[in-house]
């Protein structure tokens, strides 16, 4: 008995020095528990972290939403890839060709063309090329030409005309491309001559570089718009309306 009270006695002696690692040992586990709390708020911090860097990416890719919404959208058109070969010492080295139409459907347009080793490349290239080569062509009434036209580039021959609504794009092959990615929603054209898309698109283009609008020419000239539809046999009262009714 003595024992176990001189055994109790240093255990109660121990036990405020005992106390402190006790405590020490649960605020080790309070460390613990803390460090899992630190562990949870780690996480926390963890996903206040990932929350502000998903609020940052949602913000960078909000901004780039924007901006695809405050730029313009472009139509593209791949025309013509062809496959070109050049001949080495040891062997032979493959590349493509890519002749790609790009425009906004609401009278901008224009082509590019660019050589890769690969066609997904190739085909940016041309685009890039594109972009920065477009033309602005007038349109009656946002659908047609205003007038009929010719264009010709080396042997390629076309021949462009204005149609009535409900036409449709009569066209073909390259020619279709041009119309569809300028936003032309009826005409009527005929590509006489060579059927090398690259020559029947700079011709189609020497065709709409020619175009001109009533308004254009009003200003040129010194004169009404009205003056100029008047002279058609068309009355006052139709010319003006009709010049009321040119958006371009």
């Amino acid at each position: 008995m003595a024992d176990e009270n001189n055994n109790e006695q240093p255990i109660a002696a121990e036990a405020p020095q005992g106390g402190a690692p006790q405590e020490t040992r649960d605020g080790g586990r309070g460390g613990r528990g803390g460090g899992g709390g630190r562990g949870r708020g780690g996480n926390d911090r963890g996903g206040e972290r990932g929350g502000r860097g998903g609020g940052r990416r949602d913000d960078r890719r909000g901004g780039n939403r924007n901006d695809e919404d405050q730029g313009e959208e472009l139509i593209e058109k791949l025309v013509h890839i062809n496959r070109v070969s050049k001949t080495v010492k040891g062997g032979k080295r493959f590349g493509f060709a890519a002749l790609v139409v790009v425009g906004d459907g609401k009278g901008r347009v224009g082509f590019g063309h660019s050589k890769a080793r690969e066609v997904p490349e190739a085909i940016t290239k041309a685009t890039a090329s594109a972009k920065k080569k477009m033309i602005r062509v007038p349109l009656k009434e946002g659908r047609t030409l205003h007038h009929d036209g010719k264009g010709h580039f080396g042997a390629g021959r076309v021949n462009v005309r204005t149609a009535p609504a409900g036409t449709g794009i009569i066209a073909g092959g390259p020619m279709r491309a041009v119309f569809e990615s300028l936003g032309v929603h009826d005409v009527v054209t005929k590509s006489v001559g060579t059927s090398n898309p690259y020559n029947m698109i700079r011709a189609t283009f020497d065709a709409l570089t020619t175009q001109t609008s009533p308004k254009s020419v009003a200003q040129r000239r010194g004169k009404k718009v009205a003056d100029l539809l008047g002279r058609g046999g068309a009355s006052e009262v139709e010319a003006e309306a009709s010049a009321e009714a040119i958006v371009e």
